[in-house]
């Protein structure tokens, strides 16, 4: 049996695939964190505590261990990479990096986008830092044959939290709870562009077909659903689950990253404003017979039903609810002013 290592292993992404290889039981699989999620690791599948920051102890916990696999999901900057390929080089058949679907190239110039696409965000540190995460372990790959496979997510969501363009910094429940309290919505530019949500379970279908795959040594691979919707009708699926009116107001991307105090610089005009069109032929041709098959309107169906079973995931934020109101008046306020000064 193969064996893995999942540096991480217990986040939205992750845990999908983590279930999925516990079920199959064909990998042998090893998942190193900190802890924090125990409670949702499956049966069968070993966990060593430990901070991977912590270079010297995560060495002598792994001395001597080779793996099949090691995946990294929680990497995020290039001198974390520089960490794993000193802990992992000539240890493992295939280096997994996680990067991101946000690193291609923003203001987009075409929204069909493939993994010849360039990589370029001017607006979003983070997507720089995975572009020169990718850069550092493809130099490392063409230097010295270090296996890595790189893997571009877009948009992917699981049980815990309902997927949304404005959130604060607490998550996506006080956009719900505003829905359900007949409370109007912000919603980025007019609610016209298009995205694409990935069901985990989708996400993991494709990335174990990369696992020990010799295909997709020194590549790249981005996996999505080829569902494309608006975000108009993201939010009206979602209101529409809940049982209410959608009551959408429409502020526009620049306006919301200029306001702050959140990052919508970033997340939008560097991500989910957006128009993205998805081509995975390249991890189809290397994954035969991979198709993502949950539609967003069942996906979140069954999210939000397990977000409304379990109260610790309805995590208030007082502060973006009234974020949200003062945003709203002011552009009422300039509305009315712009009007009442060229209407008389």
């Amino acid at each position: 049996m193969k064996n893995a290592l999942f540096i991480g292993g217990t986040g939205t992404i992750s845990s999908a695939i983590t279930a999925a290889l516990a079920a199959e039981g064909k990998w042998e699989l090893t998942l190193l964190n900190r802890g924090n999620r125990d409670e949702t690791v499956p049966a069968g599948v070993r966990v060593i505590h430990a901070d991977i920051s912590d270079e010297a102890t995560v060495a002598t916990l792994l001395e001597g261990k080779t793996w099949d696999c090691v995946a990294d999901f929680i990497g995020f900057v290039p001198s974390q990479m520089e960490r794993d390929w000193r802990l992992f080089r000539g240890k493992t058949a295939q280096y997994i990096y996680i990067s991101s679907a946000s690193a291609y190239q923003k203001p987009v110039v075409s929204p069909f986008i493939n993994e010849g696409t360039p990589l370029a965000n001017p607006f979003w540190q983070y997507s720089r830092d995975k572009i020169a995460c990718e850069d550092f372990l493809m130099d490392k790959y063409r230097e010295e044959g270090f296996p890595v496979t790189i893997v571009r997510p877009s948009h992917t969501y699981g049980n815990r939290s309902v997927p949304v363009g404005v959130h604060g910094d607490k998550g996506s429940w006080q956009v719900l709870r505003r829905m359900l309290d007949g409370k109007p919505v912000i919603i980025h530019g007019d609610g016209t562009s298009q995205w694409t949500l990935t069901h985990n379970t989708d996400f993991a279908k494709g990335f174990i077909g990369l696992m020990g795959n010799p295909l997709a040594l020194g590549n790249a691979f981005q996996i999505t659903s080829d569902q494309t919707l608006t975000w108009n009708q993201i939010y009206e699926v979602i209101a529409a689950i809940l049982g209410v009116e959608l009551k959408p107001y429409y502020v526009s991307s620049a306006f919301l990253a200029a306001v702050g105090p959140y990052d919508f610089r970033g997340g939008l005009l560097g991500d989910k404003a957006c128009t993205v069109l998805f081509d995975n032929t390249k991890l189809k041709r290397a994954v035969p017979g991979f198709q993502a098959t949950v539609r967003f309107e069942d996906g979140i169906c069954d999210t939000i039903a397990n977000i409304l079973a379990h109260p610790e995931l309805q995590v208030e934020d007082p502060a973006f609810d009234r974020w949200c109101d003062s945003v709203i008046a002011a552009q009422e306020a300039a509305r009315e002013k712009v009007k009442n000064t060229w209407m008389k």
